[in-house]
């Protein structure tokens, strides 16, 4: 089923505002859907839950979230059936909630004793999925830019699909992210300089990490930019011709290796673990929330961190926008290489500059091994 498909199955022509039962289908398909798959989990942790994660998860605070998102899916179920006409969305939540119940729900016992084997993360995509979602979407409907962008805008269910992409394969995905970095500590780790940097209070570590890590940003982005045959790869990202929360996670698993691992070389050759995990969570944040269609903003922050606004002029197709703005934490980096541009107003067009790529993820995911970008006036029509 396309995105086409989909939206046609649970979408109508109805008002889709606040109080016409819209939301509470969404709301009611979405929780239902994640604790549906939370249960899962339950049953098959050896294989849909990560290893490297297991360890961290408050097994109480965890079943009583499985119970809230059923509780939730079921209340809002009956409310979207009340109010709209169109059952689609109010009969999928119900639908997996009751599931849910069934399979067990949140009693679920794990007997098993659980080992470090192949398995994909769908922990981590249910719950990185609920968390993003909880944070991004309510900030985009109550304060967005572009009003008449929707949640559901051309191309979501692709972003959706580069999201799980990012999250199931995590074991192979931090793996060949942390390889360059493991591979640089046995030869150019510097002792003195980790330890000297250790020395510092907390709140300085962490702000030298982030500077660290700004500074291999824009290094590492400058040159995707620049040199062709990695501009492939990246171009998968700058081919959202509208941005969001989620519009983000568009990017091709060979620019998350190069941008992710090159970015950790110089973090683990100075920092501690902690001082890194707190970045990664910072970066996750922040660097999602500059994609999203959001007017929200400090203003007397602008010279200091980067805004969304800041942010979507790099993601610009307008002549004046192309190759600009590279740091994605702080705007100074960009003045100090002269890459720095951020006019008063928001950007009109979005996507490539005259460029055609692939539709689809399977042909966005292996067309840059094979045939570079073509312009569009060198191509066929479409």
């Amino acid at each position: 089923m396309d995105e086409k498909q989909i939206n046609a199955f649970f979408g109508d022509d109805a008002p889709k505002g606040f109080g016409t039962g819209w939301w509470s289908g969404v709301l009611a398909a979405f929780f239902g859907l994640l604790a549906l798959g939370a249960v899962l989990c339950l049953h098959f942790p050896q294989y849909l839950t990560a290893p490297e994660l297991r360890a961290f998860y408050p097994m109480d605070v965890m079943r009583w979230g499985i119970k809230g998102l059923i509780v939730a899916a079921l209340v809002f179920g009956v409310v979207a059936a009340l109010l709209r006409q169109k059952k689609a969305l109010a009969l999928t939540g119900l639908i997996a909630a009751f599931l849910a119940t069934l399979l067990g729900g949140s009693s679920v016992v794990i007997d098993a004793t659980l080992h470090n084997g192949p398995a994909i993360g769908f922990d981590w995509f249910l719950l990185d999925m609920l968390l993003m979602a909880a944070i991004y979407v309510p900030i985009e409907r109550l304060w967005p830019y572009y009003v008449d962008q929707g949640t559901f805008r051309d191309q979501w269910a692709l972003d959706v699909i580069y999201f799980a992409s990012t999250h199931l394969p995590i074991q192979i995905m931090s793996f060949m992210i942390m390889l360059p970095a493991t591979q640089a500590t046995k030869y150019l780790a510097i002792p003195s300089v980790a330890g000297a940097i250790a020395d510092l209070p907390l709140v300085v570590q962490f702000f030298l990490a982030v500077v660290v890590a700004d500074i291999a940003e824009w290094a590492i982005h400058f040159t995707m930019h620049k040199v062709p045959f990695l501009w492939r790869f990246h171009s998968i990202h700058h081919s959202s011709k509208a941005l969001d929360w989620i519009a983000g996670s568009r990017a091709h698993f060979v620019e998350d290796f190069v941008v992710r691992g090159f970015i950790l070389v110089p973090m683990m050759l100075a920092f501690s673990q902690g001082i890194i995990m707190a970045y990664l969570v910072f970066v996750t944040l922040h660097a999602t929330w500059t994609h999203c269609n959001t007017r929200m903003n400090v203003k007397w922050l602008e010279p200091f961190l980067v805004m969304p606004r800041y942010h979507h002029w790099h993601h610009a197709s307008q002549k004046e926008a192309i190759d600009v703005n590279f740091a994605i934490h702080f705007p100074w980096i960009d003045r100090l290489f002269g890459t720095y541009y951020y006019p008063k107003h928001w950007p009109t067009k979005y996507g490539l500059d005259e460029e055609e790529i692939g539709s689809g993820f399977i042909r966005q995911t292996w067309e840059p091994f094979v045939r570079p970008n073509r312009r569009i006036s060198e191509s066929q029509p479409l």
